[in-house]
């Protein structure tokens, strides 16, 4: 028997307060993630899923791509933002792809070079970085 990992919000905010320099700061009477003063990620009171940064061009394929999995509330859609629904993430790892994803666009320079990035899925630096938006 396969154990099943049920990815929750403990495990956003693990990840989350992983990555170099973030803070959780509540805001709006939820938490949020933030590296350098920058929010990167955030929790809704549900906790049925998490907002990150994303830009809108990537997020209108997302959506096409996966609508079980990313979608926009209307009060977000002029927003570079997009959520993601905790019960449709694969496993783990994607958690963390999404949240290091977030981050490198929040993040200042300095720190995104001394990041490592890790090919997806597989946990191995490939010494390369992602734009910002």
């Amino acid at each position: 028997m396969v154990a099943v990992t049920v990815i929750d919000a403990e495990e956003v905010r693990r990840i989350a307060l992983s990555l170099p320099q973030t803070v959780e700061k509540e805001a709006w009477s939820m938490p949020t993630f933030r590296v350098a003063g920058k929010m990167f990620v955030t929790v809704p009171d549900d906790q049925t899923s998490f907002a990150v940064r994303c830009p809108r061009y990537e997020r209108t394929e997302l959506i096409a791509a996966e609508p079980e999995k990313f979608w926009v509330p209307p009060h977000e859609a002029s927003s570079a933002w997009v959520r993601v629904r905790l019960s449709a993430l694969e496993d783990l790892d994607e958690l963390r792809d999404i949240l290091v994803d977030s981050w490198r666009q929040a993040a200042p320079d300095r720190l995104v070079e001394a990041f490592p990035t890790p090919e997806p899925g597989t946990g191995t630096d490939t010494g390369t970085g992602t734009e910002k938006d």
